[in-house]
């Protein structure tokens, strides 16, 4: 590719990834607290909550997942590796 011509290829690119992340500022907080919480977890705290049932804000959390398919998509993708990880080094997960 010709060198001029990279710059406008990259600046659509970085563009449309600024909007997608802007599109959904509460997702950004949810995950990001979703994560600090698998993150500052110990294992034996993690295994404890694993029955309890959810709080009332967590409930509307993921009520509002479910009412929007780009929101859960979005949200599941920011917290599925961090989650997983810890998981699998708590024993939860094969």
């Amino acid at each position: 590719m010709n060198k001029r011509l990279l710059p406008l290829a990259i600046l659509p690119a970085a563009f449309i990834a600024g909007v997608s992340f802007a599109q959904f500022p509460v997702l950004d907080m949810v995950a990001n607290k979703v994560v600090q919480k698998y993150e500052m977890a110990s294992c034996e705290q993690l295994w404890m909550k694993k029955g309890q049932p959810k709080s009332a804000e967590e409930q509307r959390v993921i009520a509002l997942l479910r009412s929007d398919p780009a929101m859960r998509t979005e949200f599941i993708n920011r917290v599925a590796a961090p989650i997983a990880n810890k998981m699998f080094e708590c024993g939860m997960i094969p």
